[in-house]
């Protein structure tokens, strides 16, 4: 049973696509939106994760091209989309695995600023990140942040990357990780 300063962690799905009663309730979370969060995050992304250049980069700007579409957030959890282009590659077509680890290190912050509308979400202390298959040119993804505790000095977070499927759903697990944030004084 989750505490004050946790959010009770979903069980990772298989590698495989989510079996459909897995994807029915995946799809019935994303429904329980919160607004005010949701915009948080947004403005987080778009004021300070957009002026970092590597973000910039891989998810492109507000005031320019924006790649990453914000599609549901809520107390310590969001998820977002992203439709792969060349920047997102490595040499053999699928996606970089420095991709997947920037996306990990960039989710789990928007996780913590999801957590309780802080303004700053601290500095790595650890990432790290299994990947389980691939996506290529073209593909959507789907990222999802998730806060596991929030202490007064770390935060810990879960990261799972996505394919989207033909129909629009979550598919194969692409790379899951953890990301460990110093957060002292980071609230508002």
């Amino acid at each position: 049973m989750a505490t004050q300063d946790q959010v009770a962690p979903t069980p990772a799905p298989a590698a495989e696509a989510q079996a459909p009663a897995a994807a029915a309730a995946a799809a019935a979370t994303r429904s329980d939106s919160d607004p005010s969060i949701l915009a948080h995050v947004e403005h987080y992304h778009a004021t300070r994760c957009a002026a970092s250049p590597i973000y910039a980069f891989l998810l492109g700007t507000p005031a320019d091209k924006p790649l990453v579409r914000f599609t549901h957030a809520r107390k310590g959890l969001f998820t977002a989309r992203l439709r792969l282009d060349a920047q997102h590659l490595n040499s053999a077509g699928g996606i970089h695995g420095s991709v997947s680890a920037t996306l990990v290190d960039w989710a789990g912050g928007l996780a913590i600023a999801a957590w309780d509308l802080r303004a700053a979400t601290g500095v790595s202390v650890d990432i790290n990140i299994s990947y389980l298959s691939s996506a290529r040119l073209g593909d959507e993804i789907e990222i999802e942040g998730r806060v596991e505790r929030v202490g007064s000095n770390l935060a810990f977070t879960e990261v799972r990357i996505f394919k989207v499927d033909a129909r629009g759903e979550r598919g194969a697990v692409v790379a899951s990780g953890r990301h460990t944030k110093f957060v002292r004084d980071t609230k508002k």
